[in-house]
């Protein structure tokens, strides 16, 4: 998430989402398989995106999408195929921010309809995007003004958090938004687009409501990870995320900062270290070890593997709820 492409429009950056959200029925790296049938064809940036679009479009969508399963979204780059295939798409879906060469790519193709999902949400300024230097405070609000100084201050944009589609309300939100797309983009199929919708925000809202319940009455608060994500998840249910890292997620932490997340564990009650299927849990695992804790994955849902705890997003969310719970102590 580099500064430097920001004078990519916000309406490009839509489009880039939409492209993430096709079925997986449909789903195809083949590039004859975006814009060359009879069906809706969508782009999608990453998994989030491509769920979105098979769950709305159903069986009027063709999805492809540009991240591979098992491949880590924020480092992707686009082949000559990949970005040909982006032009003839009837629609584009993508997160603006989260990968760049996609917002390159949909800034310079020629897709009628472009979504991007940071658009349809508001997105928050956590203080920790995992590619921020800096010790990550998560939820706390004060995080932000605490590292305003080193937080891109000549671009304020960069500092907002992307990972909104781990906040079931913020999804559903994005959700709405891609269907209205949909349905202007492709009217006869309207009707479809909306029931779909209407369905996949049904469950998005049980999920929530399986999140309030879950998480209401809790040992403690904090949880670790190894990666920035969950800033929105921790907001949304009154938690509070402590990224062990700030720039490199694969990096070692300084004695300092194990100390420190030491001290916490002790003071807070913090049982466990999160680490997550797509990037080494080797620093997890170190800490976890120097400071008498256990180690869970937390899955930021970037991407659906054979190691991924469930087959879908609402599946793999059910299993991260189970993992917080246990590691927060649930009554």
């Amino acid at each position: 998430m580099n500064v430097r492409r920001r004078h990519i429009s916000g309406i490009a950056v839509t489009a880039a989402a939409a492209v993430g959200l096709g079925t997986l029925s449909a789903c195809s790296s083949d590039s004859s398989a975006a814009g060359n049938t009879d069906k809706f064809d969508v782009v999608a940036s990453f998994y989030p995106m491509q769920y979105l679009a098979e769950q709305i479009g159903g069986d009027h969508v063709n999805v492809t999408t540009l991240t591979e399963p098992g491949q880590e979204p924020h480092d992707l780059e686009l082949s000559a195929k990949q970005t040909a295939q982006m032009g003839e798409a009837d629609a584009v879906l993508y997160l603006k921010t989260l990968q760049p060469a996609v917002d390159e790519a949909v800034g310079q193709a020629d897709v009628k309809t472009k979504i991007d999902a940071a658009t349809l949400t508001k997105l928050e300024d956590h203080g920790s995007v995992e590619h921020d230097h800096g010790h990550d405070h998560g939820a706390e609000e004060h995080a932000a003004e605490e590292h305003s100084e080193e937080a891109h201050s000549e671009e304020e944009e960069h500092a907002l958090d992307p990972h909104v589609w781990l906040d079931p309300v913020k999804y559903a939100e994005i959700a709405e938004g891609v269907a209205t797309a949909f349905e202007k983009a492709d009217p006869d199929n309207a009707a479809d687009y909306r029931k779909n919708a209407d369905a996949l925000t049904k469950k998005l809202a049980d999920l929530n409501t399986a999140y309030k319940d879950g998480l209401a009455n809790t040992d403690t608060k904090v949880f670790f990870t190894n990666h920035a994500a969950f800033g929105y998840l921790a907001e949304r249910y009154g938690l509070t995320q402590e990224a062990i890292n700030g720039l490199d997620p694969e990096s070692e932490p300084s004695p300092a900062r194990i100390k420190e997340l030491q001290d916490e564990a002790k003071a807070d009650g913090v049982t466990t270290v999160f680490y997550e299927t797509l990037v080494s849990d080797k620093t997890a695992k170190t800490l976890a070890k120097d400071a008498g804790l256990k180690t869970d994955v937390l899955d930021p849902l970037e991407g659906i593997t054979d190691k991924s705890k469930g087959d879908d997003y609402i599946a793999v969310m059910e299993s991260n709820l189970k993992a917080l719970e246990a590691a927060l102590g649930a009554k």
